[in-house]
């Protein structure tokens, strides 16, 4: 059985929604194992935002790097829920999909693991 190594988050531009006023990012959450695989936990998350023109001498790869990390979770608290709550949520699910993949992990270490944030050629591109 292998180990997850670390976390990777991966942003991209969301091509036609971005302009001088505006910043559309993609954000894929993938942990990587010690055999060199790795395997995609999230896929479905991004975020937008506006502005005056001239964003992209606004916005730095570490405010893209914080944001990132933000959305892929765990997500603010709702319906009564503590962050506590919400954490052990978010680690466990994300434990869950690495268990159907055949990686077994405690979502305690998952919590733990170094998490990169890789920006796009284009995102790169687009902050100049």
């Amino acid at each position: 059985m292998t180990a997850v190594t670390r976390l990777v988050t991966y942003t991209d531009l969301h091509v036609g929604a971005t302009n001088a006023r505006q910043l559309s990012v993609s954000a894929r959450l993938e942990a990587v194992l010690a055999d060199g695989r790795s395997v995609v936990l999230l896929d479905d998350r991004g975020w937008s935002t506006s502005g005056p023109s001239g964003m992209p001498a606004l916005t730095s790869p570490e405010d893209i790097e914080e944001t990132a990390r933000t959305v892929v979770g765990p997500d603010e608290p709702f319906d009564g829920m503590t962050q506590e709550q919400m954490a052990a949520g978010h680690w466990g699910y994300l434990a869950g999909v690495l268990g159907e993949q055949g990686v077994d992990v405690a979502a305690h270490e998952l919590e733990r693991l170094p998490h990169d944030v890789v920006l796009s050629e284009r995102l790169r591109a687009w902050l100049g």
